[in-house]
């Protein structure tokens, strides 16, 4: 056999592989549309379509809309999805901290998926391949109605239960006010709204946590520690978030330290560097946050001044699989693993497996679904057995590895009969979503 016939066959065998009707470099998209999932927080799912029939799915962050992903189509109709890099650099600008983060990272997992359902690949190995068969899950544990250390405890021992190893509970402000001599004064829900919208440390608060207060965190912590026993795992989250001061979270850290905390989540307010920096520095527990961080830069400071021991970006903010990787790698130079924050449906939870393989520094991939009956059945392709013993099996098919369950979709709309409908009025360029016969995009 000739050179030039060897050659051909080998191009051949490749592109008889790739998943298309006609070739990559001919792929173009053609629509993006969406459809949103009612749960504890709604999940905007999106679906990226093509001129070959191939799609590929991601989704908003959790509670963000639609909006900040359709945004983008006339952006997207007719480039080629496998220009990936190429499109995030086109629409990041135009992304933001917290839920303004979302359509661009919805975006940019869509697009993996779709890249790796055309190549047939699974995402992780267009983020340069795994490092583990296997992510370890953290679970997330909301706060029990009546706030108590024997609710806590119950609630925690239900996870346990489960087969998990890594287990989270939260904290939050109303366990300091429901305790009696918990606080000094009486904050408004305002005050606590505004706080946790960015505001500096002690601005606008009404109540200041006591020695009291104090106490009965360590009842919550040790009654939770009791119940799970040492060989799990413990975090928590919401101890601080903008409700304490710098030195209350430094007096609550040194109460709670001889139960062995993995980590205090979101001790100050999330764009306060210092105050995070401050708090580090002081105590031996280990800290955490970045859920609301958004691309590499947003997280460099936080990275070069070592202000938290632990970075913790939430994918669906941070900018997708491949920005999250290089936020975790270059946290890796300077010593701090990676933790990933996630509070969304099986797809967004699929990208942050993919995600996490990747990352040599990885500690654990939060689960936030575990109370929704319908969680699993939002898509096809994920197993019954998905989560063994603490972990999930990171998949070896195309792309995401999972599909759009449309009946159990269907069944859990926010809005009846918003199953991916068109969205035509998107379809060209808006300036403030004005279009020229006077109307507005529903």
């Amino acid at each position: 056999m000739t050179e030039q016939k060897q050659g051909a066959t080998r191009t051949d065998r490749i592109e008889n592989a790739v998943n298309t009707y006609s070739r990559p470099s001919d792929l173009r998209i053609t629509d993006i549309r969406t459809a949103t999932v009612c749960s504890n927080y709604d999940y905007p799912i999106i679906r990226i379509d093509t001129n070959q029939g191939m799609y590929g799915i991601g989704e908003v962050r959790d509670a963000g809309h639609r909006e900040n992903a359709l945004q983008f189509k006339s952006i997207l109709l007719g480039q080629n999805p496998c220009s990936v890099d190429m499109i995030f650099r086109a629409i990041k600008r135009f992304g933001n901290w917290g839920r303004e983060g979302g359509g661009v990272s919805g975006i940019e997992i869509a697009l993996y998926d779709l890249i790796g359902k055309v190549y047939g690949v699974p995402c992780y190995q267009l983020l340069g391949g795994k490092c583990r068969d296997r992510v370890r899950l953290y679970a997330d544990t909301p706060a029990p109605d009546e706030p108590t250390p024997e609710g806590y405890a119950k609630r925690v021992a239900e996870r346990k239960a489960l087969g998990l190893t890594f287990i989270k509970f939260d904290i939050r402000p109303k366990l300091f006010e429901d305790c009696p001599g918990g606080t000094v004064g009486q904050p408004s829900r305002h005050d606590y709204a505004l706080v946790n919208r960015g505001k500096a440390p002690g601005a606008g608060q009404g109540a200041k946590v006591t020695l009291r207060g104090i106490e009965r965190a360590v009842e919550v912590v040790s009654a939770v520690r009791k119940a799970a026993g040492w060989d799990i795992s413990l975090c928590t989250d919401h101890f601080g978030h903008g409700y304490m001061t710098a030195k209350e979270v430094i007096q609550l850290a040194e109460a709670v330290e001889p139960y062995k905390l993995a980590w205090l989540e979101d001790p100050m307010p999330w764009d306060d560097v210092d105050g995070h920096k401050r708090v580090t520095d002081a105590i031996k527990v280990p800290t955490a946050a970045g859920e609301n961080l958004y691309l590499w830069q947003g997280f460099r400071e936080f990275i070069e001044k070592r202000a938290i021991d632990i970075l913790h970006p939430d994918l669906l903010t941070s900018g997708g699989m491949m920005e999250t990787k290089k936020i975790a790698d270059y946290g890796e130079v300077y010593g701090l693993p990676t933790a990933l924050h996630c509070a969304g449906s099986p797809i967004g939870f699929m990208a942050n497996v993919h995600c996490a393989a990747t990352i040599p520094s990885f500690l654990a991939v939060e689960h936030h679904g575990l109370d929704l009956p319908f969680w699993e059945s939002l898509v096809t392709g994920l197993s019954p057995t998905y989560m063994s013993d603490g972990y999930v099996t990171v998949p070896d098919l195309p792309g995401l590895g999972v599909d759009l369950n449309l009946e159990a979709i269907q069944a859990n709309l926010r809005k009846p009969g918003g199953l991916f409908e068109p969205t035509d009025a998107w379809n060209t360029p808006k300036l403030g979503f004005w279009r020229p016969d006077n109307t507005w995009p529903e």
